[in-house]
């Protein structure tokens, strides 16, 4: 393992060195610009250099949603400049002698040439770094082949997630997770299920935001992540297929299909996926219980745990965009999955005396059936007054979800020779839950005097889940409910928001923005079975501040700084038993409070190639799981809690370029500093950690059509509140062709081809000293097939994505 820790790092550091040094040897001369048609910019065109002498290709790149673009680090001489976009006719230039920077207006003609097939000619970097944000463009990258969402933000810089599916930014936690710009309405467990279950072949980009501003929902102590499903913009009708399998220790397997239809005024699009998971997880645990003093153990539980899961994934997705006028939209969307899973898991505790001699033995074998459905329909409006950017947007949505959720544990006792001490105890619990959800919401844009651009809007929402927890014991060959793990918890949430930003160009280098969102929480919630209630009503601020700066061509600085909230997920806060065997459980906390953390940021971009931050984060009452032990029974159980005051240092440097004409690196580093002072169960908790973690992505145009790549991250000894997580690490291959005239595409890659990434962790504090070890079906082959079809004219405007964003990653259905 040191071994390749060592090469990884190597790798990492030579190809930086590389890179660095690349950058600082190219010419500075720059060529910029906006391309438009119809007063309407126009994103994702192909824009290329040529030589003005032989029309070769000196560089590519593709338009923002701005429709600008920039090349840097071109020599002196004669070029010309070529965009082509579906629908467009294609544009040249004059030809241009580069001597000093240049500065484009690009104004493309319609073309009503009918398509008849689909040629992808975009390269999009994977990586694309922005003053507001990084941008990760899936399909650009071959390795993302056969992958899910999960292992795509898992190669994404700054991301890391634990061994539980929990998403932190930048090393802070609580992000806040959209789906095209809504939330998934999940908690951090069902979140990492869906996402395990999303495939990457119907995702377009990744958009990672720090500090969002004011017209977000101030959800998400470290930012929010969006992901941006493939939507089309192409006139008639065009999609495609996906067709893919993995295979690690278990098969899997990813499927879509993407369809869209535009007639006149009527735009018809759909999606539908099959996914299938087969996987499993070795949890080795190892406990020490002792002495008050905590100086001598008096005993040892070495458990050890195989589990083996069976998942499906059906989604589906299918929407109309109605276009009344020029300047009015109407739509709706419906989707939702259907996620079924099967869990079975066979564990056994060995309990050992202080000098590790077997003193007897628990096996337990436990079969959970899951089935988690969901449902949710969004009616939207769009109405654009005049051409200054005046516009209205609506979007009222209503989600529904609904839990299944039964296991069976059998708990069997042997003592140090394998002889049955006690008999067999059975228990078996049902644990159904109903979540819903409604929301409306409205943006308001408008340009007022001096070129300031207003926005405004307002937010309501109301979420109920209605949670039953019923477990059974078996006495006498019948069951009969145990009323001490039985529960019934009712919660109720209202949130009502209102905000407004404005934001200037106070000169061609400064632009400012300062907003502010306000937000009213009253959230309730009571046990049936005992009576125990709660009702909180409190008002926040969350104001939000940015400044940028580019002295030059080369140079862009950017400040930020903003104000977030984490409140709890919805079933968290219920006083629930999940069971993992006899002796190691987990249980809601319905004392919990919401987190609140401030965040302030430095960011600077040289050439569009060399990014680095430097940001300072504080978290009051941080949210995080912490292992509680009852010496008495000897159990251990782990409850989410809000433990510490946090303050947080990061430090980022990420490079991106291209260091041969078929060879292109982005390196990411970030070293962070964290410091925790709190209380744990009635103690202090002052500890702090620094970690160091990187990623990269090599990739190779060995020629027209065929691509290579090769990456991977590393991650030092990291503090997770009160858990120390080891160092982990990966490395990826992969490989691509473009077939039938580039309407199909071929993906082969190999997951962790070295089989490293594995967690191991411990946790020592007061009475708790456990030691964990991970280890789960990580590397695996996949192959894909990928076949685009269209025939129809390009013109679609892009649709906006709807709202309800504040419930986002917070309802956990026990899956």
């Amino acid at each position: 393992m040191k071994k390749n820790t060592f090469l990884f790092i190597l790798v990492s550091i030579i190809a930086g060195f590389v890179a660095t040094v690349r950058s600082q040897t190219t010419a500075s001369f720059t060529i910029k610009g906006q391309v438009s048609a119809q007063k309407r910019a126009i994103e994702a065109a192909n824009i290329m250099v040529l030589n003005a002498s032989d029309s070769a290709t000196i560089k590519m790149t593709v338009s923002d949603k701005s429709g600008e673009f920039m090349f840097q680090q071109l020599k002196t001489g004669n070029y010309l400049i070529k965009v082509m976009a579906i629908g467009y006719e294609t544009y040249y230039s004059n030809p241009i002698k580069l001597a000093f920077a240049q500065t484009l207006d690009i104004r493309l003609k319609p073309e009503e040439k009918e398509l008849t097939g689909v040629t992808v000619t975009t390269k999009k970097p994977f990586i694309e770094q922005k003053l507001d944000k990084t941008v990760i463009n899936v399909e650009a990258s071959p390795s993302n082949t056969g992958l899910t969402a999960m292992e795509v933000l898992e190669k994404s810089p700054g991301i890391l997630v634990d061994k539980d599916g929990n998403i932190s930014m930048k090393g802070k936690p609580g992000v806040l997770v959209l789906i095209d710009g809504k939330p998934s309405y999940l908690s951090a467990t069902d979140l990492a299920n869906l996402l395990k279950s999303m495939s990457s072949s119907s995702i377009d980009q990744i958009e990672l935001m720090t500090n969002p501003p004011a017209k977000y929902d101030a959800a998400g102590n470290s930012g929010i992540i969006n992901i941006k499903t493939k939507k089309s913009k192409t006139m008639g009708y065009n999609g495609s297929v996906t067709v893919g399998y993995g295979q690690g220790v278990y098969p899997k397997s990813n499927n879509s299909i993407n369809l869209n239809y535009r007639r006149n005024k009527v735009n018809l699009f759909g999606n539908f996926g099959y996914n299938y998971y087969g996987g499993y997880q070795e949890l080795n645990i190892t406990r020490n219980f002792r002495t008050n003093n905590g100086e001598d153990i008096l005993s040892i539980f070495k458990q050890q745990t195989n589990m083996k899961r069976r998942q499906t994934n059906v989604s589906y997705k299918v929407g109309m965009d109605y276009y009344a006028s020029k300047k009015t939209t109407l739509g709706f969307v419906v989707n939702g999955f259907i996620n079924p899973s099967t869990e079975n898991n066979g564990n056994t505790t060995n309990i050992l005396d202080p000098n590790s001699i077997l003193q007897s033995t628990t096996k337990a074998a436990s079969q959970i059936n899951s089935n988690l459905n969901n449902v949710a329909l969004n009616l939207n409006g769009r109405h654009v007054f005049d051409s200054t950017g005046k516009e209205l947007t609506m979007d009222v949505d209503y989600v529904h979800y609904n839990t299944l959720n039964d296991q069976m544990f059998i708990n069997s006792f042997y003592d140090n020779t394998g002889n049955k001490m006690l008999p067999d105890q059975l228990l078996k619990g049902n644990l159904p839950s109903d979540i819903n959800i409604y929301s409306a919401k409205a943006d308001y844009t408008q340009m007022l005097k001096h070129k300031i651009k207003m926005e405004a809007g307002f937010k309501l929402s109301y979420v109920k889940t209605d949670n039953v927890s019923s477990y059974y014991n078996q006495q006498n060959n019948q069951w009969v409910m145990d009323s001490t793990q039985s529960n019934h918890f009712i919660y109720e949430e209202n949130i009502n928001a209102a905000y407004v930003s404005f934001s200037k160009e106070l000169s061609k280098k400064w632009s400012i923005q300062l907003g502010s969102r306000v937000e009213n929480t009253h959230a309730k919630g009571i046990q049936l079975f005992n009576g125990v209630s709660f009702d909180r009503n409190y008002t926040q601020l969350f104001p939000t501040f940015f400044l940028s700066y580019k002295p030059n061509d080369k140079n862009q600085f950017s400040l930020n700084y903003g104000r977030r909230i984490q409140r709890p997920d919805y079933q968290d806060l219920n006083p629930f038993y999940y069971f993992l065997d006899k002796y190691t459980y987990s249980v809601g906390n319905p004392y919990l409070l919401p987190q609140i953390s401030q965040n302030i940021e430095l960011n600077h971009i040289f050439k569009g190639l060399l990014t680095t931050g430097l940001s300072y984060g504080v978290i009051n009452d941080l949210i995080t799981q912490v292992f509680n032990q009852v010496d008495s029974t000897h159990t251990t159980y782990v409850k989410n809690d809000n433990i510490a005051k946090v303050q947080n240092y990061t430090l980022s440097v990420n490079v991106a370029l291209p260091i041969t004409k078929f060879w292109k690196i982005n390196w990411y580093n970030q070293l962070n500093i964290n410091q925790y002072d709190g209380f744990v169960n009635q103690g202090p908790i002052h500890v702090s950690g620094i970690n160091y973690n990187t990623n990269f992505t090599s990739s190779f145009e060995v020629k027209k059509g065929l691509n290579m790549e090769l990456g991977g991250f590393y991650r030092t000894q990291t503090q997770e509140g009160t858990i120390v997580a080891n160092e982990m690490s990966q490395l990826n291959f992969a490989i691509s062709k473009q077939v039938l005239k580039n309407k199909g595409t071929i993906r082969l890659n190999c997951r962790d081809f070295l089989n490293l990434q594995h967690f191991s962790g411990y946790s020592y504090f007061q009475n708790v000293d456990v030691q964990l070890y991970n280890r789960w079906d990580n590397r695996v082959f996949n192959i894909s097939f990928t076949y685009r079809f269209a025939k129809g004219k390009a013109g679609v405007a892009p649709r906006k994505s709807a709202g309800a964003i504040d419930e986002a990653s917070r309802v956990k259905s026990n899956n």
